[in-house]
């Protein structure tokens, strides 16, 4: 359905919501769109530090019979 808008399409569109919404408005929301991309991209890169430095444990996973005919 979407598939063939082309470039007379999308800037009839972005007039429209222009019209609609003011450029203030569209501004303001583009920078808070900004805002949530750049604190989702840290929470991303935060958690994948954390998971890097944390220590793997070793653990023991014989299975409790094994462990008593030893």
């Amino acid at each position: 359905m979407l598939n063939n808008i082309g470039l007379p399409g999308l800037l009839l569109i972005a007039v429209v919501v222009l019209v609609l919404f003011g450029r203030g408005k569209i501004s303001s929301l583009m920078g808070e769109v900004g805002k949530g991309i750049t604190a989702f991209k840290k929470g991303v890169s935060d958690s994948t530090k954390e998971l890097e430095d944390e220590p793997v444990a070793a653990r023991d996973v014989t299975p409790q019979a094994d462990k008593d005919k030893v």
